[in-house]
């Protein structure tokens, strides 16, 4: 892991002060900032999300979705877990814990949009961070690529479905239109230039494509913080207000993905799949693409929305969370593999 990977959220954690104290000293500077719109779509922000998620598409290799029928069924488990599991058990979970048993302590007019914005962070399956993951836990390479190249695939088409869906049935409205055009800015659009990129990069060869991804890797995580003190300054008066916010909409995130994670990797050891499947199976199902996430939170909420701050609370605990999962799968290999083989 890179040196900004490995300390997230600790860059998040200085995001969070940074940005709130920024907007505390000039607030008309960052309102400024948020009415730089064109249909509904905030400009530094959408230029920002398009440096995070571009680089992180690049080392995303369609051709390898030849590969998946040689692990049909960890691939079976991943989509069922990715598309099947995880959006409705995050609405019901939001529905639990930020509706009712969380609450009073939250503020009544937010409920609806923290709920969304855990919709929007679940029904986003992780990309490029899945890598780093699966490099930790020993995951095989051309699995965890193909994995993610379907994965993303499926997201072009789904993710609007799936959200207007899920908000839908939790009495939240959302315009088709602007969900549509978040699809076709930070996930179409993204995908066709990052794809132009990656061939032109190793048409110069693979030393030269490796170089370019090691040059602009650091953009991506740059731009996430750039865009986390915006979104602070901006949510900063709330957060002032209600300190206890982060850690609430934190524990719906923590169980989704520790239930997430556990159900993929029960699921790979059942069907008999090898564990360098099922880690990076389970690990693809515990994660998140935060960075369409946020984006999609504040083109259809606003920077200062509930929904906005509830994907960042998928940010801030992303890598510490991650890395406990890693470590589980790491340390019960032995368990796995001797279910595994008698399946």
């Amino acid at each position: 892991m890179s040196l900004f990977e490995r300390y997230l959220t600790v860059w998040v954690f200085l995001c969070i002060v940074v940005g709130i104290a920024l907007g505390q000293l000039w607030p008309d500077v960052f309102q400024a900032i948020g009415h730089m719109e064109v249909a509904k779509v905030n400009l530094p922000v959408g230029l920002l999300i398009w440096v995070m998620v571009i680089p992180m598409l690049l080392r995303v290799d369609f051709a390898s979705l030849s590969q998946v029928r040689r692990h049909w069924k960890g691939i079976g488990v991943t989509l069922f877990v990715n598309w099947a599991v995880k959006p409705f058990s995050m609405a019901l979970l939001g529905w639990i814990f930020v509706r009712h048993l969380f609450a009073p302590y939250l503020p009544a007019d937010q409920l609806d949009s923290y709920v969304a914005g855990l919709i929007l962070l679940a029904a986003a399956p992780c990309t490029a961070m899945v890598f780093v993951w699966s490099r930790l836990t020993g995951g095989h390479p051309l699995f965890t690529l193909s994995q993610v190249a379907l994965n993303d695939a499926i997201m072009v088409f789904a993710f609007a479905p799936i959200v207007a869906l899920l908000l839908g049935m939790s009495s939240i409205i959302v315009p088709w239109d602007t969900l549509i055009t978040s699809v076709v800015l930070y996930i179409v659009i993204p995908v066709v230039v990052a794809q132009g990129l990656r061939h032109v990069l190793l048409a110069r060869g693979p030393d030269a494509f490796d170089a370019a991804l090691a040059k602009i890797g650091p953009w991506s995580i740059t731009a996430l913080l750039a865009t986390l003190v915006l979104l602070f300054a901006f949510q900063g008066q709330a957060i002032l207000q209600k300190p206890l916010v982060i850690a609430l909409l934190a524990v719906p995130i923590l169980i989704q993905v520790i239930f997430n994670s556990a159900l993929a990797y029960w699921l790979n050891r059942r069907v008999g799949e090898t564990h360098d499947v099922a880690c990076p199976s389970a690990l693809i199902g515990a994660s998140n693409f935060f960075e369409l996430a946020v984006a999609a939170a504040i083109s259809l909420f606003g920077f200062d929305s509930g929904a906005a701050l509830a994907t960042v609370v998928g940010v801030l605990i992303e890598v510490p969370v991650m890395l406990l999962v890693v470590r589980v799968v790491n340390q019960s290999k032995g368990w796995y593999e001797k279910g595994a083989h008698s399946a």
